[in-house]
């Protein structure tokens, strides 16, 4: 069957989307969009990630624990997982890489964490844009271990693409799936030995992706689509 999705969008976490991307307002935008299946990748933390995933539960859309990463090169990494357990022990992972610098939400927004009602439950006080310390081949080999999968992001894009900053996808990473933005140029060069996947990267609700994007699965469900992008 056809499911369609968007692996890639913000909440009001990530110090650079806007504040109404509640967990709430998330899933109601994703169903008015006639989405199936979302991921929400907050910049180097999963914290929202399990009040979304409630609030998606209202709406029958199937929430993928993500989290975008962003390695000691200053790469950015899709990194999806089969449980909200295993995006959080990630996400502290990557929290505690980060440099101790303090966000000024005056400056980069703030870091609000939220319960699935869209209620308040903190911030972090650690600014979550920064790049960690952890080197590309050691990030993705954490990802896989803890049996995620890990897409190079945005590969198309000059800023924190792996294409840009490296100058390829280079092989001895092994990467199967990578990603492109939704305004990608149509005559973007694709290679044979990639999977490609399409997302909005979302940092506001008319942002999130309509139908446009879509993934072939035997069922909807976390284990399916992780294997489907490996």
């Amino acid at each position: 069957m056809k499911y369609f999705y968007d692996f890639h969008i913000h909440s009001c976490l990530s110090p650079c989307a806007d504040m109404d991307m509640t967990p709430h307002s998330i899933a109601g935008m994703s169903y008015i969009n006639g989405l199936d299946i979302i991921a929400v990748a907050d910049h180097n933390t999963a914290r929202n990630v399990r009040a979304v995933k409630k609030a998606c539960e209202e709406f029958n859309i199937l929430l993928v624990p993500a989290i975008e990463a962003e390695t000691a090169e200053n790469i950015h990494l899709l990194c999806l997982f089969k449980s909200v357990e295993d995006a959080e022990n990630m996400g502290s992972f990557l929290e505690e890489h980060l440099p101790p610098v303090k966000n000024r939400s005056e400056i980069f927004g703030r870091q609000v964490i939220m319960d699935e009602c869209d209620n308040e439950q903190g911030e972090i006080e650690k600014l979550l844009i920064n790049a960690t310390d952890i080197p590309i081949e050691d990030m993705k080999a954490k990802v896989e271990a803890l049996g995620g999968v890990c897409v190079a992001a945005h590969i198309d894009r000059e800023a924190n693409g792996i294409v840009a900053t490296l100058g390829t996808v280079p092989d001895y990473l092994n990467f199967k799936t990578v990603e492109l933005s939704n305004h990608a140029d149509d005559g973007y060069k694709k290679e044979e030995k990639f999977n490609y996947i399409k997302d909005s990267d979302a940092h506001y609700l008319t942002d999130i992706s309509e139908k446009i994007n879509c993934i072939e699965l035997d069922e909807k469900n976390l284990e399916k689509i992780i294997e489907k992008l490996r």
